[in-house]
């Protein structure tokens, strides 16, 4: 028999994966030119983080379902506006390429997530260099060339807006870490879209207004509000479910339940948008890329299980991962999977895991360890 809080939490990763799916393939549907033809992606961008500036405002000011923290301007001009920045760019470039390259072939591009977050990691002081990452980070990089030179459809703009969509959020990620972990601020998501969203918003005008105003002008495309409505719920609820899957599960689970969406919707993508075409060299460079990937996690897992003593309990396991989390500096900024998946294996390693169980047994709780935040914290507003 399957208990109450097992199926729940089943149902949980379920609904993670369909609303991370569909939100990708909505986006790419309302982007391209071929369907929707709204190839604004700042634009679309900016609808995000307008629409969960507004949620947030008014869940935190009006409806007080949280407080806010204690948020001094020394913080938000040293943390919150550079995350932003990054975050705001990481979305910006990631909405871009939907417009260049299929989203079969980004998907294997996230593979480099791990690569960029590592590397930044080193170069910040966060994380150290070890040869049997290093090698797995090569067998990504080997496994993302191959599949690369096997896609028909290979375009280099959307490409190096890709891959910089992901150093952006590799630097975001570690920023988060480095800048936040002085200041002692731990967000949940409410008050992290509350601070965040419109911070990336005022990042996101500049460039809007440089580069997509002028040619919406000119422009015969017609808003449809309840387009644009639905996205960008969709793409808040996809963060909350991202909060409720982090609070019954923990980082092991969510990678694994990453690793099935990117399969999912690489599949998924070829029926939505017969043009994107996948040959036998993607799928195998693919592999090899997901195998260096389920290394490196399998590393990492490792690493936080033998800095724990045999005899933990839950209990003393829990207590552990309080006290962490009370000196966890990380800004949990859901999964950019409203814009640009942020949540799947690929993206959701920041090079800076913390020593704690990665694996809360589905346990009942809503509270953030601080390797939730730290493995989810993308993919996204």
């Amino acid at each position: 028999m399957i208990s109450k809080p097992l199926l729940m939490t089943y149902l949980y990763l379920l609904i993670y994966i369909l609303l991370s799916s569909g939100v990708i393939l909505y986006n790419k549907w309302v982007l391209s030119p071929k369907y929707f033809n709204f190839p604004f992606p700042i634009t679309l961008t900016m609808i995000h983080m307008g629409f969960s500036g507004a949620v947030a405002f008014f869940l935190v000011r009006v409806f007080k379902v949280v407080s806010p923290v204690k948020m001094t301007f020394e913080i938000y001009a040293t943390c919150v506006i550079p995350i932003s920045a990054f975050f705001a760019s990481s979305l910006w470039f990631g909405n871009t390429a939907f417009l260049h390259i299929s989203v079969a072939f980004i998907q294997m591009l996230k593979a480099l997530m791990p690569v960029a977050t590592f590397c930044m990691a080193v170069l910040c002081g966060t994380d150290k260099l070890r040869c049997d990452v290093f090698s797995n980070m090569v067998l990504v990089s080997i496994g993302v060339v191959i599949s690369s030179y096997g896609e028909i459809h290979f375009n280099v703009i959307g490409t190096i807006y890709q891959v910089t969509g992901i150093i952006a959020e590799a630097l975001r990620l570690v920023l988060t870490q480095v800048l936040l972990q002085k200041k002692g601020l731990t967000l949940n998501p409410i008050t992290s879209l509350y601070y965040i969203a419109p911070c990336s918003f005022v990042f996101l005008f500049i460039p809007w207004y440089l580069l997509e105003q002028p040619e919406m002008e000119v422009s015969q495309i017609q808003f449809n509000f309840w387009i644009f409505f639905s996205n960008a719920l969709c793409a808040l609820a996809l963060n909350f479910s991202i909060f409720l899957v982090i609070g019954r599960t923990g980082a092991v689970t969510i990678r694994v339940a990453g690793v099935l969406k990117d399969w999912i919707l690489i599949a998924l993508s070829t029926v939505v948008f017969p043009e994107s075409t996948i040959t036998g060299l993607n799928i195998v460079g693919y592999a090899i890329a997901l195998c260096g990937v389920v290394m490196y996690n399998y590393i990492k897992v490792k690493d936080v299980r033998a800095s724990q003593a045999p005899s933990d309990g839950i209990a003393d396991r829990m207590a552990k991962d309080w006290k962490l989390e009370k000196k966890s500096s990380d800004i949990y900024v859901p999964n950019s999977d409203n814009d640009n998946d942020r949540g799947s294996i690929a993206g959701s390693l920041s090079g800076s895991d913390s020593k704690v169980d990665e694996e809360a047994p589905l346990i009942s709780t809503s509270r953030l360890s601080h390797i939730g935040r730290t493995q989810l914290g993308s993919h996204a507003v």
